[in-house]
């Protein structure tokens, strides 16, 4: 019995006969309700959330350009991690306006140290989309949002630019109004957007790499000074890169698209 008929024998009121306008209401809402449920299921945020951060790398341009300050905070943090984990003294991290970024760090010119610094940066943001994939199979949205917020504090301590503290501060403005304000709904889908970037976005940077490299444009990037460092050419760097940011995005695919197998 739906609640409308419900009061209507309480108040010894009979619907007339054909008035199903309570039930239908009823009904109505309750299609709603199933709509929004569904809308909200994992597979449906995994394939949306999947289709619009590829949309942004695929397309590029101005929503790219203005994504892509998320690439270069995570590759620069890619790098200070590196050289910290090593024995490394870091100086200082810039963020550009042109997206580029450089991190400063002291300690022995060559070595193995000084290579896994430099190598770090342009795998980064495809190891941590892979992280979040992995917390986000494991449904810990939260520890998503507490790695983020570490990270962006790690590098606003070392940034020693206006711009880079400009470009930090307003990621963690959208990070605290995400993981403050915004109901539960709007932090999942949130969380699987940027883990399918950092997966998608990963790869599109060591592409630009090697078109640059190709034209002159990127005779100091890092593959180049690991070529150095090392004696492997440079371009076999970048094809570890791609190798490293596609293997990402596979493994990290499939703990997002989980749900979609289950």
């Amino acid at each position: 019995m739906t609640p409308a008929l419900a009061v209507s024998s309480v108040l010894g009121v009979r619907p007339a006969a054909g008035d199903f306008s309570g039930a239908a209401a009823a009904t109505d809402t309750g299609a709603v309700g199933a709509a929004l449920e569904q809308a909200n299921t994992p597979s449906v945020i995994t394939l949306v959330a999947g289709g619009v951060a590829l949309l942004i790398v695929l397309v590029g341009g101005t929503p790219w350009r203005f994504a892509r300050n998320v690439v270069t905070i995570v590759h620069e943090a890619g790098h200070a991690l590196a050289a910290v984990m090593v024995g490394r003294r870091l100086r200082s991290i810039r963020l550009h306006s042109d997206t580029s970024g450089v991190t400063v760090s002291r300690g022995k010119p060559e070595g193995p140290g000084m290579a896994f610094t430099a190598m770090a940066g342009y795998i980064a943001p495809s190891v941590l989309g892979l992280l979040f994939a992995s917390l986000v199979g494991a449904d810990q949205v939260t520890a998503v949002l507490v790695l983020i917020a570490l990270l962006l504090l790690g590098v606003l301590v070392m940034v020693r630019n206006a711009y880079g503290v400009f470009s930090v501060v307003a990621s963690a403005v959208v990070l605290g109004l995400v993981a403050l304000v915004a109901p539960e709904v709007v932090q999942a889908p949130f969380v699987y957007l940027l883990t399918w970037f950092l997966l998608f976005g990963g790869v599109r940077p060591v592409v630009e790499l090697q078109v640059k490299r190709r034209i002159g444009q990127a005779r100091d990037s890092d593959a180049d000074q690991l070529g150095r460092l090392t004696g492997v050419p440079a371009v076999l760097w970048v094809l570890v890169f791609g190798v490293l940011t596609v293997s990402c995005v596979i493994a990290g695919g499939l703990w997002l698209l989980q749900p979609l197998a289950a």
